[in-house]
């Protein structure tokens, strides 16, 4: 009988986190990646001004200009891959590329510019791709019912629409919980359990 143990290799899911610009995807990535996440943050510069409406978020210095990246290992043997895009509608064009093969999506919402999510959630819709909607909680920023922002979003019942704050790790595990589920549940019917992950 050989000592030797065999070694799990994980299912790797891609899983695309998008919104507008200063809505929290780096951050929504950096507070669950069991890797050091990989950004192509670059500083706002006076190139960008006229361009990239910095409205709700004037202090935002650095923005993503082609994608965030970062892993976490699902129980027992999934490893999902995030994908952040980039927020400004002039990167658009990267979307495509990024999304390609994805099983999900998150979009980020800033109640402070909930019309900047507008493009994400179109896309997604159009493609047909599971999302769930993730309001990030911004210090000051007024709070809405979560249905409230469903219907201005005009979001189907079948969309889950949940709070959370992109810099806590158990937060954004619970938002990727809720897309696993639909996900799942979009392939393979209800499902009969959320797929937890695994504590670093």
């Amino acid at each position: 009988m050989s000592g030797r143990s065999e070694k799990v290799v994980p299912l790797a899911v891609k899983i695309v986190v998008s919104g507008g610009l200063g809505v929290g995807k780096t951050t929504f990535i950096g507070a669950i990646s069991e890797i050091e996440p990989l950004d192509t943050e670059a500083a706002i510069t006076q190139v960008s001004v006229g361009v990239d409406s910095l409205v709700g978020v004037e202090s935002k210095t650095t923005t993503t200009v082609a994608l965030d990246f970062g892993r976490i290992t699902l129980d027992p043997s999934i490893a999902l891959y995030l994908f952040g895009t980039p927020g400004q509608d002039r990167f658009s064009f990267l979307w495509d590329d990024l999304v390609e093969g994805a099983l999900g999506t998150v979009v980020l919402a800033d109640t402070r510019r909930i019309e900047d999510c507008f493009p994400a959630v179109d896309y997604f819709e159009s493609h047909g791709a599971p999302f769930a909607l993730a309001v990030n909680r911004f210090d000051g920023a007024e709070r809405f019912e979560l249905e409230e922002v469903r219907e201005a979003l005009g979001l189907g019942a079948e969309v889950p629409v949940l709070e959370c704050d992109a810099r806590d790790r158990g937060s954004v595990r619970d938002v990727l919980g809720a897309l696993m589920d639909r996900v799942i549940g979009q392939r393979v019917g209800p499902a009969k359990r959320r797929v937890a992950v695994v504590s670093r």
